[in-house]
């Protein structure tokens, strides 16, 4: 398979003990036609909010992204506020995470292929949850 026929669909989840608080992040990369997974990735950011959480494991799934050059993207995530603000439902109020919103927006263009946003309930993101969970259990070592 050439990487341009790549349907890529990117669980992501961000969490927060306490927030703020320690925050790690959980992205879960498959092929959408296949199910294959491509990456894994948990990564302790420090300290911060849960949103900001939820955004930063977007910009880090996005950013790995770039190098496989895929034909479309699929984000999934359990935060019903962090997909309502990327596909226009909600405005973006908060400064910091107006930041992030436009971090996310340039890696888009970046891309240059269609991404899509999705909200799925918590039970359907235990991958990108489980990661990020052990993200933040590695970073209170």
């Amino acid at each position: 398979m050439r990487l341009r026929e790549l349907n890529l669909r990117i669980h992501t989840d961000g969490g927060s003990r306490g927030n703020p608080g320690p925050s790690g992040i959980g992205v879960m990369m498959t092929d959408a036609d296949t199910g294959d997974v491509v990456a894994r990735i948990k990564e302790y950011i420090g300290v911060t909010t849960n949103n900001q959480a939820e955004y930063r494991a977007v910009i880090r799934g996005l950013t790995e992204a770039l190098t496989l050059q895929p034909a479309s993207i699929m984000v999934v995530a359990d935060s019903e506020l962090l997909v309502r603000q990327l596909t226009g439902v909600y405005r973006v109020k908060n400064p910091d995470i107006a930041k992030r919103f436009l971090e996310i927006r340039n890696l888009e263009t970046k891309l240059g292929v269609p991404v899509r946003y999705r909200h799925v309930p918590r039970e359907q993101n235990k991958d990108a949850d489980a990661l990020a969970n052990e993200a933040m259990d590695e970073g209170a070592k």
